[in-house]
């Protein structure tokens, strides 16, 4: 779904066509913002929207994505308390795991999780929605050298 030049390319346009949607510069930048972060809460994506479109507000960045979940362009979970975090919504499917002490995000591909997913459906007859799963807990980096 991206250009050679990184940005976003026709595919979320023609899903934006085929729902009679039109093509607005906000719908792109919002887009590119969450791109370009990689994992960004709404008041990020304002501010980066911002650097290029000044103009734009908050309740525009929120509408906007709204808009772009129901497309399934964009994703959000939850990396902790606070707002929503957005995501690129055309990456594989992943959840995250989040450092309490240095605060990296990673993806990590739900394969990984297959199993406890399979055993939360066999013992609790619960299904996992894997795009909200986030792990808590430290990264290799902040193990390997206790504070």
């Amino acid at each position: 779904m991206s250009t050679s030049d990184g940005r976003t390319g026709p595919d979320w346009r023609a899903t934006l066509r085929a729902r009679g949607l039109r093509l607005t510069p906000q719908r792109e930048l919002v887009l590119d913002a969450v791109r370009t972060l990689g994992h960004a809460t709404p008041d990020q994506v304002l501010a980066q929207v911002q650097r290029t479109a000044t103009g734009v507000n908050a309740s525009t960045v929120y509408r906007t994505l709204d808009l772009l979940e129901k497309l399934d362009l964009v994703r959000h979970t939850h990396l902790g308390h606070g707002a929503p975090t957005y995501h690129f919504g055309g990456s594989a499917d992943h959840f995250h795991t989040v450092c309490r002490d240095c605060g990296t995000v990673t993806e990590v591909p739900t394969a990984i999780a297959r199993t406890f997913a399979e055993q939360l459906i066999t013992d609790q007859a619960f299904q996992t929605d894997m795009g909200h799963l986030t792990v808590f807990g430290r990264c290799s980096n902040c193990a390997a050298h206790p504070s």
